[in-house]
């Protein structure tokens, strides 16, 4: 039955809903590539809150979702950008979520790394930066999850160059019980990260980064680069030292970097790969066997959403990840902590919406139709 979605001009334009989903199971781990998902938060949708109070998280769905993901063999990056961090989830918050997902990890057997930060402060002098990195880093360790150490906005007010980065990331990674994962966020996803590393100049940022990776590289478990550009992330790569993993973190070119070339290629951490969980994890087990081809002939087409979704202000691409979660039935409304749901536009829901169910994503159509139609009514939208 067709549907009349709305687009940016004003306009409805008229769309068939395909009818079946694609057939994807969970299946066996995979072998040759470690892939993490992102995952978002599920906002408690009956809770008396508001944008500036803490989260109010309904933990059951949320690590429902976060099974989900397991079940298909994909690792769960967790409490890091994609489950709101600095937009809505505060450092309180994200412990809780950190303590109920690393101990449902262990329940089921899944694989779990956790985002540390410096959250729990709005600046201070580095000593205070240190001091919040290493509260967060005896919280995931304590745990039994693998650390993330994020970029930090207050590092990056506090820092009056490289040397200073050189010397808190030495700091840590000195402190660290096992091998940690060194995420590189770009300004586009957080422009309060704008000179991170201590430079505007990429190129001079890149070389403070490697040199803090070389000086520990036995604490160094991989990195993972969010700077959207493929070209830079693939010349990182090849400069990393021996055994020192880089997980893409690039949601535009995702599946040329994870595919590699005869140089070398990347594992995955991706916000996309939260919508994408059963069909990404498909095509990795297709990768598995040799078949490059095959693994891009299923991911390619998943690019015109995640290109969608992350679009500029590209920070917003949680609403639209929670919006497709709640479209395919993972959650039971479209709420999200800090009010987020209303980042983005009716016309870029619609488009979502329209891209998400043409790659087959949703498991109930009819459901997810049903749930594009209310949206819809409730913007005015009666056709």
């Amino acid at each position: 039955m067709t549907i009349h979605l709305p687009s940016p001009d004003g306009a409805l334009r008229a769309y068939e809903p395909r009818t079946e989903p694609l057939a994807l199971t969970p299946g066996t781990p995979f072998t040759s590539r470690t892939v993490f998902s992102a995952a978002h938060v599920v906002a408690d949708p009956f809770a008396d809150t508001h944008p500036d109070a803490p989260a109010a998280v309904d933990w059951d769905a949320t690590l429902a979702f976060r099974r989900h993901l397991w079940a298909h063999g994909l690792g769960v990056a967790e409490a890091m950008d994609t489950a709101q961090r600095g937009m809505g989830l505060d450092w309180a918050g994200a412990a809780e979520l950190i303590r109920r997902s690393a101990a449902e990890a262990r329940a089921v057997g899944g694989r779990i790394a956790c985002g540390v930060g410096t959250d729990q402060i709005t600046g201070g002098s580095l000593a205070d930066v240190r001091a919040a990195y290493e509260e967060q880093l005896a919280l995931v360790e304590e745990s039994g999850a693998q650390a993330v150490l994020m970029a930090s906005r207050a590092l990056a007010a506090a820092a009056q160059g490289p040397e200073d980065y050189l010397d808190v990331y030495g700091h840590l990674l000195r402190q660290a019980a096992e091998p940690v994962v060194l995420h590189w966020l770009g300004p586009m996803f957080d422009p309060a990260l704008t000179g991170y590393w201590g430079s505007a100049d990429l190129d001079v940022a890149t070389d403070t980064f490697l040199e803090v990776i070389a000086a520990h590289p036995d604490k160094v478990d991989g990195i993972k680069v969010s700077l959207l550009d493929a070209e830079r992330e693939v010349d990182l790569r090849r400069r990393l030292p021996q055994g020192v993993r880089c997980y893409t973190g690039d949601d535009f070119n995702y599946p040329e970097l994870i595919a590699g070339d005869e140089q070398g290629f990347s594992h995955a951490l991706l916000g996309i790969f939260d919508p994408l969980g059963p069909l990404a994890a498909e095509a990795v087990r297709i990768l598995d066997t040799g078949d490059t081809a095959g693994f891009r002939g299923l991911l390619d087409p998943t690019v015109e959403l995640s290109r969608h979704l992350f679009q500029s202000p590209t920070r917003f691409y949680k609403t639209g990840v929670v919006f497709l979660a709640w479209l395919a039935g993972h959650q039971t409304h479209f709420t999200m902590v800090g009010g987020l749901q209303s980042a983005r536009s009716l016309p870029h829901f619609a488009r979502a919406y329209e891209l998400a169910d043409g790659l087959g994503l949703f498991p109930d159509p009819k459901s997810a139709e049903d749930r594009m139609r209310t949206l819809l009514a409730l913007y005015g939208v009666a056709r």
